[in-house]
């Protein structure tokens, strides 16, 4: 049995391994730092209170137990030895016939140690609970202080990036600030004039990589909510508590939730030639790392530039990542077949991005049909709720989300800080 090795269980990883699942002429290892996967799109809710770590995350092992022909080894990876096949781990290494990089990128400072050590990222389940748990402490410091001046900065929130995650995240907090914290916090009723939720992009748009209608809509619907949305400016430096832009302005926050931009990781062995923007690995047509044979990417870690349409590399998104694990499945039981292999095309499906209750935007693809408000927002609900990995992980969402909706609350706000301590030996 040839040994294929997937690094990261994310949206590609799991498409190669389900597209591998009871081959026989495959013994698959898939290689992840956690030992569950997780629902990326779903990470704010998290953030927010509105959905619990069960509600988007599912165990590999019980993901895996019918796929007779797979394994899970949770590690770190450090590297590639490509002359031996070895992938390298903290604990060891792992020999292959077949490597296939899923690894998804990370969050991108740009170089400013200090947004890095005092931001707020929005990458992992971690990231969303620390998040959370930030948000809920600056709550109830601020309820503590009488002067509203001195409570201003535990009560901003500045939120940069004008993607989908930041509008997001901006819409969410808005809907909580309006419909939840005044009911929590009567001692401060009036939320909006004491303190603001400000949005930043350096570019002159939200969500640049949709439609104009959709950016106009998304625009009008975020300042109608209360949201201070500055456009063509960047984040330039945090010290913790006050946040400095491009344009010199500054803004006194002790919140900066940081969705600004994304880089991919670089593993040792790998030549540096095979990096192309980003440190996306560079491929070809069939999702092989150009200049070395058995090695292969998908999803955000790869830079594929065949298509026309996509001169700059596919989106960094779900679609893109599970239709490449897909493809790259077959091509893979092609080749021990001796069929011929097929080049990767990508299907878009269109985007959308959701606002707040009953706000969303969604850009179909061909003729760029658009839809906007309440049928948008549903659509939304629908397209992630079947996009979770298993009924489970959807029927309590779908629940969650239904109470929310009719009470106009959530009760997931527990601040829950966990201790490891250590053991005398």
């Amino acid at each position: 049995m040839k040994r294929i090795v997937i690094v990261g269980g994310g949206f590609g990883g799991i498409s190669v391994m389900k597209g591998l699942a009871g081959s026989g002429e495959f013994r698959v290892t898939l290689v992840d730092r956690n030992n569950y996967n997780f629902f990326p799109p779903l990470l704010y809710q998290l953030a927010t209170g509105f959905l619990e770590v069960a509600n988007i995350s599912y165990p590999f092992r019980k993901l895996m137990r019918k796929m007779r022909n797979s394994r899970f080894h949770m590690g770190e990876v450090t590297g590639v030895d490509t002359q031996k096949n070895l992938l390298l781990l903290e604990d060891g290494m792992l020999p292959y016939d077949v490597l296939i990089f899923a690894v998804g990128a990370s969050t991108n400072y740009f170089g400013m140690e200090n947004v890095r050590a005092h931001a707020m990222p929005m990458k992992t389940v971690n990231d969303a609970l620390e998040l959370k748990n930030h948000l809920l402490l600056q709550m109830e410091e601020a309820s503590k202080i009488t002067e509203i001046s001195q409570r201003r900065k535990f009560l901003n929130i500045v939120v940069a990036g004008g993607g989908p995650t930041g509008v997001e995240v901006s819409g969410m907090l808005a809907d909580i600030r309006h419909s939840v914290f005044p009911k929590d916090y009567p001692e401060m009723a009036a939320l909006d004039s004491e303190a603001g939720i400000y949005l930043v992009d350096g570019t002159d748009a939200v969500l640049k990589p949709m439609s104009q209608r959709s950016q106009q809509d998304t625009l009008k619907n975020l300042t109608d909510m209360g949201i201070k949305v500055k456009l063509q400016v960047q984040v330039k430096d945090y010290d913790g508590e006050t946040v400095t832009f491009s344009n010199g302005e500054t803004i006194v926050a002790k919140t900066l939730v940081w969705a600004a931009g994304v880089t991919c990781p670089r593993f040792s062995g790998m030549p540096e030639t095979a990096y192309g923007r980003g440190n996306r690995l560079m491929v070809d047509e069939y999702n092989q790392v150009k200049g070395l044979e058995n090695i292969y990417a998908i999803g955000d870690c790869a830079l594929q530039q065949h298509e026309t349409l996509f001169p700059n590399g596919h989106p960094q998104l779900a679609q893109p990542a599970i239709q490449q694990g897909s493809n790259l499945a077959a091509n893979l039981k092609n080749q021990e077949s001796g069929s011929k292999r097929r080049p990767f095309k990508y299907w878009d499906k269109g985007s959308m991005a959701i606002i707040g209750r009953h706000k969303a935007v969604v850009d179909l693809p061909g003729n760029k049909t658009h839809f906007r408000g309440f049928i948008a927002w549903f659509m939304w609900l629908f397209v992630h709720l079947v996009s979770l990995i298993n009924t489970r992980n959807m029927i309590t969402t779908l629940f969650n989300w239904t109470g929310a909706y009719f009470s106009k609350d959530q009760a997931l706000r527990m601040i829950i800080h966990p201790e490891t301590k250590k053991k005398n030996n």
